[in-house]
């Protein structure tokens, strides 16, 4: 192929720059946006001062709306924390109605909030949780004096029964006034079972009420059916069991139950938020800003120089690109134009490298490998499917000649030698359709159970005069009664094949043996086995460990070669394995019977 063939826009340098060009843009356009964004988001959070600080003013406003039900005195807190921080905080609803500001200022109609104020959907870029619903937001789970005396005892009780088997306990306080105890690392868990059991499974009058409450409107939300109860923890964690048929309920997983799915979870949280609602502050826009302005951010304007320098830099960067992709560009047309024409030449090329174009060119080499190994292997097929089919076809030639010469009777002698060369023929020539068709990927299977113990039954009959007149010992070993799904007419030409291959390698006086468990069918013979050299060799095709090639020792060579391409297509194996003088065995493998 000559160079001036490949167009200029098809060349691999041509599509290589660009392909560089137009990365090259998007990479220096991307860049410029970063940076401009990166300065107009630092110029945002200087004007902000500190994100700790507006953190720490979110913190304080999300606890004041988690414990009350509106916004009615949080000014004092507001205006104590405007002055500590030297800003000005502005809370306002969500249609921009000022609830409360620390100090008056521009409109805030077009600003951007620093953040949304909602103890039940709390804003996790700020609080740096995963809970979407405030700790602090208890409702009507909030417990009297005497409730969370009740519940300390318990988790006293607790630590006790975990301090006996000489381990710790840590109690914690929740925001409800709910006791409970995190036992000490290594605890084991049915001592941390039976103590919990004992105490902080306990749950208050209020508590149940809120909960059972809560069931009822999950169960509703996620469409739960009369045989199925939920029930809800004090730590809120959903647990399903059936009705009237496990008395404790335990997680759903433990008892086969139903799931514990995304949608139950998600109408869990709804529910939360709807029951908890009453008792907290309406959602509100915090503002945080700087005393003499009505926003906290600006916006970012390129300078003329900023604009020059920009627009070199992009420049640069490409003309850089554009003389490194043309040296390597050459750099990679040299080695791809050998290869074409190495290929032209169907010629092996000079490996000179590792990298892409190396590979290309070791697979290129093995390409020209492969094609002169297989010309070679067609040649030799060839020759042995002429030599196959002449025998034949020169017997049936000489013996009627003979006939038409008056040199042989024409009786029924004649006729049977004719009719066994032409059903040698027509074997040799259906062996060969089954070689072709599984070559060219139309050898199909129609699989169906099939009783083993039957089908070798029948192959071993049907074998059992040939065997008789060799002087050979047909049996058969087939443990239980295993099924395999197979075609059973291709099934049994394979293992025909197997045995009558047997059959003509054993001496008079020997054995073949058809044994069969599982999906596994083996066919072991006594007779001279094959060399190690050669066993290898046993699936080609037309290959006799009878150099003499005689029809009479080696059969036609394609038998086995069929049988394995039969096994593939069932998705099995067929191996062999034997030794000189110690006879031969051949296994077939098949899949399960469910695959």
């Amino acid at each position: 192929m000559s160079h001036s063939r490949v167009p200029v826009r098809h060349s691999l340098v041509t599509r290589l720059l660009v392909t560089s060009v137009l990365i090259a843009i998007a990479a220096t356009v991307s860049t410029a946006w970063l940076a401009t964004r990166t300065a107009t988001r630092a110029i945002n959070q200087e004007q902000g001062r500190s994100l700790t600080d507006d953190k720490g003013v979110y913190d304080m406003l999300v606890a004041y709306a988690a414990t009350h039900p509106d916004w009615s005195g949080v000014a004092t807190l507001i205006n104590a924390r405007a002055a500590k921080l030297d800003r000005r905080i502005t809370l306002t609803t969500e249609d921009r109605q000022v609830i409360v500001e620390s100090a008056p200022g521009a409109s805030l109609r077009v600003a951007r909030p620093s953040a949304v104020v909602d103890p039940l959907n709390l804003d996790l870029g700020l609080t740096a949780g995963s809970a979407r619903i405030d700790s602090r937001a208890t409702g009507p789970y909030r417990l009297t004096s005497a409730e969370r005396a009740i519940l300390r005892k318990a988790a006293d009780d607790e630590v006790a029964c975990l301090r006996r088997a000489d381990l710790d306990g840590r109690i914690t306080e929740s925001p409800s006034g709910r006791s409970t105890v995190t036992p000490a690392p290594g605890t084991p868990s049915d001592l941390r079972t039976r103590c919990r059991g004992l105490t902080t499974d306990l749950v208050t009058a209020r508590e149940q009420k809120a909960l059972t409450s809560l069931a009822r409107a999950t169960a509703r939300c996620a469409g739960l059916d009369a045989s199925t109860q939920l029930k809800i923890g004090p730590d809120f964690t959903p647990v399903l069991s059936a009705v009237a048929v496990i008395p404790r309920p335990v997680p759903a997983e433990q008892v086969g139950g139903p799931p514990i799915t995304p949608r139950l979870r998600s109408c869990l949280e709804k529910s939360r938020r709807t029951q908890l609602q009453p008792y907290v502050a309406p959602p509100a826009l915090l503002f945080v800003t700087d005393p003499g302005q009505g926003v906290d951010r600006t916006t970012f304007t390129l300078s003329r120089e900023n604009t020059v320098r920009i627009i070199g830099v992009t420049g640069a960067v490409l003309l850089a690109t554009i003389a490194a992709t043309v040296l390597i560009g050459r750099r990679l047309v040299g080695p791809l134009r050998a290869l074409t024409e190495a290929a032209d030449r169907q010629a092996p090329v000079a490996v000179g490298g590792r990298d892409e174009i190396g590979y290309l060119a070791r697979a290129l080499n093995a390409s020209v490998e492969r094609r002169d190994r297989a010309e070679a292997q067609r040649r030799a097929m060839v020759g042995d499917v002429a030599h196959e089919l002449r025998t034949p076809l020169t017997n049936i030639r000489s013996w009627l000649e003979a006939a038409q010469d008056d040199l042989a009777p024409t009786d029924g002698q004649l006729l049977a030698l004719l009719h066994e060369e032409a059903t040698q023929l027509q074997h040799i020539i259906d062996d060969l359709g089954d070689l072709a068709a599984s070559d060219a990927g139309t050898l199909r299977v129609h699989a169906a159970p099939t009783a083993v113990r039957d089908l070798v039954t029948q192959v071993v009959e049907s074998h059992r005069e040939g065997a008789r007149a060799a002087g050979v010992t047909l049996t058969i070993d087939v443990q239980g009664e295993p099924v395999v799904r197979a075609d059973a007419v291709r099934l049994r030409q394979v293992i025909g094949n197997l045995v009558s291959n047997g059959i003509r390698h054993t001496p008079p006086g020997g054995t073949v043996t058809v044994a069969a468990h599982g999906t596994t069918i083996a066919v072991r013979d006594t007779g001279a086995g094959i060399a190690p050299e050669h066993l290898s060799r046993v699936f080609d095709r037309f290959w006799r460990a009878d150099e003499s090639r005689s029809r009479t020792t080696g059969g036609s060579g394609l038998g086995l070669a069929i049988s394995r391409k039969l096994v593939e297509a069932h998705g099995g194996t067929i191996d062999v394995s034997s030794r000189l003088g110690q006879g031969a065995e051949f296994v077939v493998r098949l899949p399960p019977q469910n695959v």
